[in-house]
């Protein structure tokens, strides 16, 4: 190992909390442990189901296809019969293609019937002797709540689904996701809370609400957004909430309202989020790692609110870092925080201080998007300075991202003054190379001024990047560029230059595009008009 790769190594792992540490450790020893003595967990576990009461939640995106006995998970198909699926299937498209695979999504999309549930069910029960991928934590949470809520639908009470549950409940609660936190311990917790309704099974509640009474406060930032800053994680975590919210009201029965920890305020502050980041057209902006047809729209996820009688609270933009500014034709949204959280930021992209604009609700300048998680070229050229819309000073990075969901040195933002008009942040990513990044956005009713001023000396060249949207069409003249949606000029500006590039607004589809290179000495004004001149 040289020193540039300790250095990596050394600024990742400073950050990572001592609970991840541990029980990365401790299930490490476990596993060995285990191996050597042959421990295996149980198959079936005896246990006694309840009726449950749901109202509609969202459906399932169309996964698989009957007629083909095909799976389609981002973009990549498979066609399977259902006594020979290949649950472990990681090599053909992935490790997350395999994760979907198991998820059981498909079990509550739209026109899937009761007996073609069943069917994959026992398929799966009669693989368990060689599964693998789908016993990891993540996927038996989401499995589980799948199973459930499709068991709930058709009320179907069969032993042997019941005693497979419960027994991948045994599993989950006792390979509990600390090693990783966020996201995967919430679903943990959210699985373990359907498990609890559905078996009335007092452990399983109590341990989802000890993990909730923590995760929630931590894992939900003042303005209500999630705290590893992804759009799309945000409408995962909403739809998860709003199901849990619909299990908790319509089952008091079992557990009152009041004895949880997941609480109809918070939910509205998740609401309002979403709502203010969301672009009238219903998009959200793709950035840190985010893509469409992953989590529900945020249309959907409305009206499943509405119809769990919970509105959004009037909350503005705080703590997550975004801002949005809306004019009557045109939407702005900044980024103006930090890689977060520290001890998590593998959803995290370099782009402190980008922005996503949008004209007459269509996209125009864009955040160019996740198509992948695969540890390859792809992603980590699309994590890099050089995919979002801000500056880079050299061949440096603003954040050092490497592997496909580490982090080592990152930027600190630092927001200097905002108000409805205009915003002005700086961040100290390039202050190892003598350089602090200023920037403001001034808010016109007609245009954005963008200024970029770089604090200290260097000799390494200074850019800066846009990214238009595949439907943008532009031209330059004499350094100006003229597009269908207004021009942009420049003040000291030294030279443009055009190039491809590519915006994947979904996992596995990549557009090519236009990226624009500014090239400035220290200071950059540009000035983005929605009117030609």
């Amino acid at each position: 190992m040289n020193m540039k790769t300790a250095l990596l190594y050394f600024h990742t792992i400073i950050h990572i909390r001592p609970i991840q540490i541990y029980y990365r450790i401790h299930y490490k020893i476990r596993a060995i442990f285990r191996t050597i003595i042959g421990f295996k967990y149980p198959q079936f576990k005896t246990a006694q189901s309840y009726p449950i009461t749901l109202k509609s939640s969202i459906p399932s995106n169309q996964s698989y296809c009957l007629d083909e006995s095909r799976f389609q998970f981002l973009n990549q198909s498979q066609i399977f019969e259902p006594s020979q699926i290949h649950w472990n299937d990681e090599q053909t498209f992935g490790k997350l293609w395999a994760y979907n695979l198991n998820y059981f999504e498909f079990l509550n999309q739209e026109n899937f019937t009761q007996t073609q549930g069943i069917t994959l069910i026992r398929a799966y029960i009669q693989a368990y002797p060689n599964l693998k991928t789908g016993l990891e934590p993540y996927p038996i949470s989401l499995r589980n709540i799948n199973w459930i809520k499709f068991l709930s639908k058709y009320q179907i009470h069969d032993a042997e689904i019941d005693e497979f549950l419960m027994a991948q409940y045994v599993r989950l609660i006792d390979n509990l996701e600390y090693h990783l936190m966020g996201n995967h311990l919430l679903e943990n917790a959210f699985s373990l809370l359907f498990g609890a309704y559905y078996f009335r099974n007092n452990q399983l509640f109590n341990t989802a609400n000890k993990i909730l009474k923590t995760e929630l406060s931590e894992q939900f930032l003042d303005d209500g957004g999630h705290f590893e800053r992804s759009p799309m994680y945000h409408q995962i975590m909403l739809f998860k909430m709003l199901d849990c919210w619909n299990l908790i009201e319509n089952n008091s029965d079992f557990k009152s309202v009041s004895e949880n920890e997941i609480s109809f305020k918070l939910i509205e502050k998740l609401l309002s989020f979403l709502q203010n980041i969301t672009f009238e057209n219903g998009d959200i902006p793709l950035v840190n790692d985010a893509a469409r047809n992953i989590a529900p729209t945020t249309k959907q996820l409305i009206e499943y609110a509405n119809l769990l009688n919970i509105k959004g609270s009037e909350i503005k933009l705080s703590e997550s870092g975004f801002r949005k500014f809306n004019k009557s034709n045109y939407e702005l949204l900044v980024d103006v925080g930090n890689i977060a959280p520290d001890y998590l930021p593998g959803h995290a992209h370099a782009d402190t201080l980008s922005f996503v604009l949008y004209v007459n609700q269509k996209p125009f300048i864009v955040d160019t998007g996740t198509s992948t998680y695969q540890n390859n070229e792809i992603r980590q050229s699309e994590r890099s300075n050089l995919a979002h819309n801000t500056v880079q000073i050299g061949h440096f990075e603003q954040s050092e991202m490497w592997s496909s969901f580490r982090v080592g040195r990152r930027a600190k933002a630092n927001i200097l003054s905002e108000d409805e008009h205009q915003i002005t942040a700086s961040h100290d990513g390039y202050k190892r190379h003598g350089i602090i990044h200023k920037r403001t956005f001034i808010i016109g009713s007609q245009s954005v001024i963008i200024k970029d001023e770089l604090m200290g000396e260097t000799k390494y060249p200074q850019k800066a990047y846009l990214h238009f949207h595949p439907n943008v069409e532009l031209k330059i003249e004499e350094n100006i560029i003229k597009t269908n949606f207004g021009n942009i000029t420049f003040e000291n500006l030294i030279r443009i230059t055009e190039n491809k590039c590519h915006v994947s607004e979904e996992f596995n589809v990549r557009i090519s595009s236009k990226l624009i290179t500014l090239f400035f000495n220290k200071k950059l004004t540009t000035i983005i008009n929605f009117q030609p001149p």
